[in-house]
């Protein structure tokens, strides 16, 4: 009697649960046969659930992939100071979802307010909806945004304007103010580097590497505080000598080639020609 009742809930819960995702289990009858003496029915049925949670739980990878919100006009939030999802077009009305900076949403309308205020009407999923302030967002079919995303890169410091330039060249790619944003992209870069190399350098003291461990260099090429750079597509060279990063200077490359005759391509060029007399021996 335990093995059919045992054998209908997995067929149930089977049945009822969601496609599996890349994480796959084999789950089978002999799993749970393979208790034996040492497992009650209370466990066992627990122990059930659980795999069955787990074959159906996304991985952290699939979380972390953006979703186009379905339907509408898509937008892009560019202002997180701003960008609280409400019930109504008012500021003062229920906060459904504060959302962060990169989250994308879906326009289906707009509206004006008394005090000078537009609010979009915005998806952010099949079954989320809400009122958003459009200063929030920023939208390549809206003219001017891409000036107004620019005022916002240049009055933003370090990463978040590494970040609002990668957005902005993604969003606005034929844009005139392109080589503009990619000089301020690969500039910064620059900059950042160094305090990445002296903060790298605390963090790997001498003393504190094994002798006959891995490579002093890999620890500093998987130091923690490049990753999120990387994820925005900064990548850093490293001088073994050094110890110190330098940017690889792939925007400022993207510049003379795309835009050789541009006032950035001059900078492009003094940066790239730095970047090489470093690397020779």
């Amino acid at each position: 009697m335990f093995a059919k009742s045992i054998k209908k809930l997995t067929i149930s819960a089977l049945a009822a649960s969601p496609p599996p995702t890349s994480v796959r289990l084999p789950l089978t009858l002999a799993h749970v046969r393979s208790l034996g003496d040492y497992a009650s029915t209370v466990n066992a049925i627990g122990l059930l659930i659980a795999l069955l949670l787990l074959q159906s739980t996304p991985t952290t990878a699939q979380a972390r992939k953006k979703r186009v919100p379905p339907g509408g006009r898509v937008a892009v939030v560019v202002d997180e100071r701003l960008a609280a999802l409400r019930s109504a077009p008012n500021l003062r009305s229920k906060l459904i979802e504060r959302l962060s900076r990169g989250h994308l949403v879906s326009i289906r309308g707009g509206k004006p307010t008394s005090d000078g205020l537009t609010f979009y009407r915005v998806a952010i999923s099949r079954k989320t909806y809400g009122w958003l302030q459009s200063d929030a967002v920023v939208v390549p079919w809206r003219r001017g945004d891409d000036r107004r995303l620019l005022t916002l890169i240049e009055n933003s410091d370090e990463f978040d304007r590494i970040v609002r330039a990668r957005t902005f060249l993604d969003a606005f790619p034929r844009s005139p103010l392109v080589p503009k944003v990619l000089a301020m992209y690969a500039s910064e870069a620059d900059d950042v580097a160094e305090k990445l190399s002296q903060a790298a350098q605390r963090r790997f003291n001498r003393n504190e590497l094994p002798t006959d461990g891995a490579p002093e260099f890999s620890y500093y090429l998987n130091y923690s505080g490049l990753d999120r750079y990387n994820r925005e597509g900064i990548t850093f060279q490293f001088d073994r000598a050094t110890k110190k990063f330098s940017y690889d200077g792939a925007a400022w490359r993207e510049i003379l080639k795309r835009y050789p005759n541009s006032p950035e391509a001059v900078e492009a060029r003094k940066h790239l020609e730095a970047l090489s007399s470093r690397q020779k021996p």
